[in-house]
């Protein structure tokens, strides 16, 4: 363990300390630019704040700092607040495993009450903490991180797409919301020695926690489900004898939404992208043999969820796979009787004798040279009954190769078939038809669809939090 200390002191490099750290890195020199790149912003971001007190004056300066957070204050409590009603709602949502014990269900649990124009959120029924890296110090500077970490969530309340897009999160949020946590030994109060390395997996499903609550309180106008951070890659040994580790971050479709459909490949990481094939084949043994929307991975809907990555790499080499990530078993959830988008997967060696699916954690996995290995990331869950969508905008989804003609038959209702001039189209009469029989033979539909992968873990397909009470 490193007790903190200084990398920089006085504006000089402590070179014995990034020493040490460079000789703990698999990549030292990209260690080293990474530190030199986040000093030099560092060091701008002062120079620009020392011109605008040299310009206007400090005080004039934090006057229109705490102008900005008071603005931020009265908006969300006037336009996003007002819209939740006066109660108490309570959700939970699940990390599905911690790559230490086998995959079960750890729970973060949202209690949420909505009085006085503020939001009490209570942790109280969150899951022990972890013995494998997905716990997170949540309550750390009285969870004022936590604050704004979930305050955007609260955007989607807005009168439109465009308002929700100008409103600007910072800490004049941190008065409107009061937290509560569990005692100490949850996945969010975690004790010493809890690992915390992948508290992405926790930290992500909080906003998704939220969302849910919200929606159960807002009769659904919160988008579906998301997943949209994983990592994944390859490490070895290449043709020259250096060491290699190729990783990148890979998204996955946004929920589907009252009055859209989702987003595909959302990234959630700023300037985190997929890596080009050209780079990635120039600087790795790797061919990236196709990459493509995911068919089908979207949760069907009537506000289609988005689409995840398909992504497959021809090994050139004898090498490792790595891949960290959570929704591999469980799906991200449909809302307001929308399915549930596909989960992560990884498949080596697919259709051929060899195939087989990896865990969403692991490391270390050999691929020899040759082997081909296909990622697909996860899709957002949908929106609204899948039956409801027009049949036009299904029709527009098989042309695209977002939906497969089986998938628009079965979860739409929607028959498509070739059309006089060879172009596909929409048979109306059998549409109809379709769709009346799937009315007819299936059952209430879900506020929440979890989908099958809940059912592994849990045995049962809807949590007792799922049920959501009609207001009078």
């Amino acid at each position: 363990m490193v007790p903190p200390v200084k990398l920089y002191d006085a504006g000089r490099p402590n070179t014995d300390v990034i020493r040490i750290l460079a000789r703990n890195s698999r990549l030292p020199d990209s260690l080293r630019g990474d530190l030199d790149s986040e000093v030099s912003a560092c060091r701008l971001g002062a120079a620009r704040l020392a011109e605008l007190f040299g310009r206007y004056g400090a005080a004039q300066v934090e006057a229109c700092f705490e102008a900005i957070l008071a603005r931020t204050t009265e908006t969300f409590r006037r336009e996003l607040l007002s819209r939740i009603p006066d109660g108490t709602y309570v959700w939970e949502d699940y990390a599905e495993h911690d790559g230490v014990d086998p995959p079960r269900l750890h729970a973060q649990r949202i209690t949420l009450t909505k009085a006085d124009e503020r939001l009490l959120i209570d942790f109280a029924g969150t899951s022990p903490q972890a013995k494998g890296p997905i716990n997170h110090a949540g309550n750390y500077a009285e969870g004022v991180f936590l604050k704004k970490w979930l305050a955007p969530i609260l955007r989607n309340l807005a009168d439109t797409p465009e308002r929700m897009a100008e409103l600007d999160v910072n800490e004049g949020v941190v008065p409107l919301m009061e937290l509560r946590f569990p005692p100490p030994g949850t996945l969010l109060t975690p004790v010493f020695p809890a690992p915390t390395n992948a508290r992405t997996f926790v930290i992500l499903r909080l906003l998704g926690v939220l969302a849910g609550v919200l929606a159960k309180a807002t009769d659904g106008r919160m988008p579906a489900d998301q997943e949209t951070i994983r990592y994944t890659g390859f490490h070895g040994i290449d043709r020259q004898g250096e060491f290699y580790l190729m990783r990148e971050v890979l998204g996955g479709g946004s929920g589907g939404r009252y009055y859209a459909d989702g987003s595909d490949v959302v990234h959630i990481v700023p300037d985190s992208k997929n890596l080009p094939v050209e780079f990635t084949e120039t600087r790795f043994p790797l061919l990236v043999e196709r990459l493509a929307l995911a068919t089908d991975s979207g949760g069907a809907g009537k506000m289609r969820g988005g689409l995840g990555y398909l992504k497959e790499f021809r090994a050139c080499s004898d090498g490792f796979f790595l891949s960290v990530a959570d929704r591999s078993i469980l799906s991200c959830w449909g809302l307001k009787g929308g399915r549930a988008g596909a989960p992560f997967r990884v498949t080596v060696d697919p259709g051929g004798p060899r195939e087989r699916a990896l865990p969403g954690l692991v490391d270390d996995e050999p691929i020899p040279a040759g082997t081909l290995v296909r990622v697909e990331t996860t899709g957002g869950g949908g929106w609204g009954d899948p039956l409801e969508r027009e049949p036009a905008l299904v029709l527009r989804d098989v042309v695209q190769g977002k939906v497969s003609e089986g998938a628009a038959r079965e979860a739409y209702g929607v028959v498509v078939v070739p059309g006089d001039d060879g172009e596909p189209r929409v048979d109306v009469e059998a549409t109809a038809a379709q769709r009346s029989g799937l009315r007819a033979t299936r059952g209430p539909l879900p506020f929440f669809d979890r989908g099958p992968g809940y059912r592994q873990l849990a045995g049962r397909d809807h949590a007792d939090v799922d049920r959501v009470e009609q207001r009078p």
